[in-house]
């Protein structure tokens, strides 16, 4: 990917809507060049495109300068993960350039356990102790009892490495899971320091939703929104591992379950074909 007058495309775009926030972030080699992370109502499909050229505009990028475009695939709100998908996709092929899902599970538990770094860094700056290794834990609220999650493990300032795909499951059974999944990891040497819960964690991190965890590890919840520049990284990351990208006509969100309306579609056209 060479440009005659810039030469090699280096920097990349990263966008997010799986959440409440609107994340745009433009990097280059690991380095963040300029981010905006948008809170508010879930009107993104208003705003990301204004938010986009500024961030490109910010940071002097130009669609020549550009590498590539990371998308997060969520799973998170359904309408919302389209509008930053969609947008990957058009931009990608408009550009001639590869295009890259990446969870935005992922992108929260990395973005989530940096702010906690930082935080201890600060708090223990004359400690010589090192961090991890740690789990890491997202979790956005998907209603009814339910959160979107995954696990994660890091113990320093890299990416962390998934454990468990990323998943809808009931709070009550996930937290069973993981207590089992303590358990053995204690039995072969290789229980975490701390377990971390980042992201919505105002509903189901409390200690009544953590209790069966209590006693078997070390447990905190941290409340954490998502940022652009992580999803970045992520993009970053397997540009340089050296793929070339997803298909760009292939790329759909990580919805994890059917929407409701699907699932209603799915029955009603199975009612339909019984009555043939």
């Amino acid at each position: 990917m060479m440009n005659e007058n810039k030469g090699p495309r280096k920097r990349l775009l990263a966008l997010d809507t799986s959440t409440a926030v609107l994340g745009v972030a433009v990097t280059e080699e690991g380095k963040l060049l300029h981010e905006i992370n948008a809170s508010g109502e879930r009107n993104h499909s208003v705003h990301l495109l204004p938010i986009i050229e500024q961030a490109l505009q910010a940071s002097g990028t130009d669609a020549s300068m550009l590498g590539g475009v990371a998308v997060g695939l969520g799973p998170g709100s359904y309408t919302g993960t389209r509008i930053a998908v969609t947008a990957a996709k058009t931009l990608a092929w408009a550009w001639k350039v590869p295009v890259v899902g990446i969870s935005s599970l992922h992108a929260l538990a990395w973005g989530g356990y940096a702010a906690i770094q930082k935080k201890r860094a600060a708090e223990q700056a004359t400690q010589t102790e090192g961090f991890g290794p740690d789990w890491i834990i997202p979790l956005l609220d998907a209603r009814r009892g339910q959160v979107y999650t995954g696990l994660f493990t890091s113990c320093g300032l890299r990416a962390p490495q998934r454990l468990e795909p990323d998943a809808i499951r009931l709070m009550v059974d996930w937290v069973m899971y993981l207590s089992d999944r303590l358990k053995q990891a204690e039995a072969e040497g290789s229980k975490p320091r701390v377990v971390w819960f980042v992201g919505e964690t105002a509903l189901h991190g409390s200690g009544d939703s953590l209790s069966p965890l209590l006693g078997a590890a070390e447990v905190h919840a941290e409340p954490y929104e998502l940022e652009g520049r992580w999803a970045a990284l992520l993009g970053e990351e397997r540009l340089l591992e050296g793929s070339s990208g997803d298909d760009i006509h292939g790329l759909i969100p990580n919805y994890t379950q059917l929407t409701e309306a699907e699932a209603n579609l799915r029955r009603s056209g199975e009612g339909s074909a019984s009555k043939v």
